[in-house]
């Protein structure tokens, strides 16, 4: 089975790539960040709790987020595989992550990580924010505080899948084709694929 983490930082592209790669490879895409804003929109006891966390641009606790993707993965016990968007973001998320995989009979394939320079990244949040409504994407100084965020707390993932022998980095700048491109060259190569077109 195909379980990827893609992985990168805010406005690395994470959510375009992973739309397609999860048509492409039939896998299920759970996205935490469309799952919280899921939440925050129908006002549910999780919404409510998460609302600021998410507008400050902070982590929300891991507790949380791992509740929310085991649901996800009780909810889908046939499923060819899973694309994990926005998650794990934490150390302690990814070693949660591993040990559900295990319950379901799986573990992780690879984290795939989308490799953007941050001048490019703030304009890329800046440009969103125009037209996604997200107040996430619209504050400069909340960009800021999102991708300084991501180097404190989500960069050490890679050395975690390092470790495992599961991190690759793809370089994240080009036409969306060019990435998407770069992304599959390196899945197709993985010992579980079975090159799903």
């Amino acid at each position: 089975m195909l379980n990827l983490v893609l992985f990168g930082p805010p406005g690395a592209g994470k959510g375009t790539q992973a739309t397609y790669l999860a048509k492409a490879y039939q896998l299920i895409h759970l996205s935490t960040g469309e799952i919280l804003r899921e939440q925050i929109a129908a006002g549910t006891e999780i919404g409510l709790l998460v609302k600021d966390t998410i507008q400050r641009g902070e982590l929300v606790p891991d507790a949380t987020v791992i509740d929310l993707i085991q649901d996800k993965l009780d909810k889908n016990p046939e499923a060819k595989g899973f694309l994990f968007d926005g998650f794990p973001r934490t150390v302690p998320q990814a070693e949660a992550l591993d040990v559900l995989l295990v319950h379901y009979g799986r573990s992780v394939s690879a984290m795939l990580s989308l490799e953007v320079e941050k001048k490019e990244l703030m304009a890329r949040l800046m440009s969103r924010g125009t037209t996604s409504g997200r107040i996430d994407d619209a504050d400069l100084a909340v960009i800021e505080n999102r991708i300084q965020v991501y180097n404190d707390k989500t960069a050490p993932l890679i050395q975690y899948y390092s470790k495992a022998g599961k991190y690759e980095a793809i370089n994240g700048v080009g036409t969306v084709q060019e990435i998407t491109d770069r992304l599959r060259f390196y899945i197709d190569k993985l010992p579980l694929n079975k090159k799903s077109r």
